[in-house]
């Protein structure tokens, strides 16, 4: 009797045994990770990122779409790659050969947007924008209602927004940012396959290809993260590289996302990263001036690009939530625990980490934040 060997069964195997490979990402070599918090936090990362890579591949119906959450601000298993506690952000797969028809309602929402991304091969992470669509681009009705088609070529009788569709197309993915997650209503997204479905086929062939492509988008994940937090300088300031803050307690300059891109990055945002080393009795004190935008927001994350839910404390602050300074410039404090600043945020008593500004729609890149280390006693309490 002939034993049936199953790719799927194959490419399963190579799924577990790649998990257990991953792990020595951040628990051996340079990029190893201090502390028990860290340790556990990468763990998290791993079933965080299956559950979105299957998701994304093995559940994926390019003919019968439907939008899944990637990131929501109350979901702990949805913190990763980015989050921040003020926005959603949903996916869902496409074939560039259909015709996509895809309809909502604003909510409450103060910036959203819908991107097609490339897929350069199966499980291997977008490089290119095919196109996007902001809340500025669409036609929004009395009561809040969009709608923008997805498709190959624009149809002779469509005068709406529209995203042409290139070969490689593969991703739709939206992004709705909030004042205040806990009480504004999401934006409502549907995505309808305008042709006929295909027939619902669950092959051995497909079965393998989604989860070995599953683990190959695992991997790019994990050649990102864990970041490296810049190392503590006392006295002496070091000068900062361009492109990312070498120094604890800083900021990287600002800049633009380019068009080349990687993975599921925003395309309309400006960007300034750092990290952050705090005794007990120490906070940092960050100002910047804010450019003309729609939205802006800084958040506090782990060395897994991942923050807390938006319930678990104020981990972050946005421009509608922060109050600005009598010259139009915005401080916030950032400690181990919450200080008494109207602006205040907390790292909830997590000694190092990393620290991201993010800025939408703006008319010019906006100046490095400036950082003061001081002691608690030396905090404001007050606006400047």
């Amino acid at each position: 009797m002939t034993t049936q060997r199953w790719q799927s069964t194959e490419a399963w195997h190579e799924l577990l045994a790649g998990l257990g490979e991953l792990e020595q990402t951040f628990l051996a070599g340079d990029r190893a990770v201090e502390g028990e918090a860290a340790v556990v936090d990468g763990y998290r990362m791993l079933t965080t990122c299956l559950g979105v890579g299957l998701d994304t591949y093995l559940y994926a119906e390019p003919s019968r779409p439907a939008f899944i959450d990637t990131v929501n601000p109350f979901r702990r298993d949805r913190r990763w790659g980015g989050d921040n506690t003020d926005a959603w952000y949903s996916y869902a797969p496409i074939d560039p050969r259909r015709s996509y028809l895809v309809s909502g309602n604003r909510g409450d929402s103060v910036y959203f947007s819908l991107t097609v991304y490339n897929e350069p091969a199966p499980g291997a992470w977008s490089d290119r924008v095919v196109g996007v669509v902001n809340d500025a681009d669409l036609q929004i009705d009395e009561v809040g209602h969009f709608e923008l088609l997805l498709a190959p070529e624009r149809p002779a009788d469509w005068t709406g927004p529209f995203i042409e569709l290139a070969d490689d197309a593969a991703v739709a993915f939206t992004r709705d940012y909030q004042a205040d997650p806990l009480t504004g209503r999401r934006v409502t997204w549907k995505i309808e396959a305008l042709e006929a479905p295909d027939p619902i086929v669950r092959s051995d062939e497909a079965t393998a290809t989604a989860l070995r492509s599953t683990l190959t988008w695992l991997r790019t994940m994990t050649a990102i993260v864990p970041t490296r937090l810049g190392e503590r300088v006392d006295g002496d300031r070091l000068e900062l590289g361009h492109n990312s803050a070498q120094v604890a307690n800083e900021f990287a300059d600002p800049y633009q996302v380019p068009d080349f891109n990687f993975g599921w990055s925003a395309s309309d945002a400006c960007y300034s990263f750092g990290s952050y080393d705090l005794g007990p009795d120490e906070a940092l004190v960050v100002t910047h001036r804010p450019p003309d935008c729609r939205f802006w927001n800084i958040n506090i994350w782990n060395q897994f690009m991942a923050g807390q839910t938006a319930t678990d404390g104020r981990t972050s602050v946005n421009m509608t939530t922060a109050k600005p300074n009598s010259d139009g410039t915005v401080t916030v404090v950032i400690a181990r625990d919450l200080l008494d600043h109207p602006n205040a945020i907390s790292t909830l008593d997590q000694p190092r980490g990393s620290l991201a500004f993010r800025w939408f729609l703006v008319d010019a890149v906006p100046g490095r934040p400036e950082v003061r280390l001081v002691k608690r006693g030396e905090v404001p309490t007050d606006l400047g």
